[in-house]
């Protein structure tokens, strides 16, 4: 089973309904039991990072999700919830994130070129580099998945395992061990991004 955390924050219903997609069971819930219990865990989460990690704090499910990580079950942050991941956050001041995967997260503006739309907001290609992490082993190179972000994955070189090219090559993806995030959004992005979550629930623990 996968848990779909609940913490006020979140695309989840359209998550919940990608999940059946691909036949998996998946339950949205903020009973830390539950999600302990569960097989796979998935932190989503939409807005400003101050506010989300404040209520996930709030909630007592900051430790939950590091007490799975810890367990060495497979945990997925999406968009917001891979931000959260990551040690700290300067969107409107510096907040603490989990600190699960070493990096901050910094203005796309810092990077892209003056002229560019900002949130970034569409379609984009992925790069994998040398190495195809086992989230990906369904989709190629140049396979397109769906941002919409203002700000993204900075000085967590060792943990990218994807980029895309928005004026600048922008942090897509990161993992460490059985924790790792998505910037985009695998429920908004068809074929490509139901591959990403058939991928996520076929891993076992402690292998990705």
């Amino acid at each position: 089973m996968v848990a779909i955390i609940d913490y006020g924050v979140g695309n989840l219903f359209s998550l919940k309904s990608s999940l059946a997609a691909i036949g998996a069971e998946a339950a949205v819930t903020a009973d830390p039991e539950a999600i302990r219990a569960a097989d796979r865990v998935i932190l989503p989460g939409v807005g400003a990072f101050g506010d989300a990690a404040a209520k996930l704090r709030a909630t007592g499910l900051d430790k939950v999700v590091s007490q799975v990580a810890a367990a060495g079950k497979p945990v997925m942050g999406i968009c917001l919830g891979m931000q959260l991941l990551l040690e700290k956050s300067f969107e409107y001041g510096e907040h603490q994130g989990l600190g699960l995967i070493a990096g901050e997260i910094r203005p796309i503006a810092d990077v892209i070129p003056a002229g560019l739309k900002i949130p970034h907001i569409g379609w984009n290609a992925l790069s994998f580099g040398k190495t195809k992490h086992p989230l990906f082993k369904y989709l190629k190179d140049g396979d397109c998945v769906y941002f919409v972000h203002s700000y993204y994955g900075a000085r967590c070189e060792e943990a990218v395992i994807a980029t895309a090219e928005y004026g600048a090559p922008l942090t897509a993806a990161v993992a460490r061990g059985n924790v790792m995030g998505c910037q985009f959004h695998p429920e908004k992005s068809g074929n490509a991004g139901l591959a990403i979550l058939r991928a996520f629930c076929e891993m076992e623990g402690n292998v990705c």
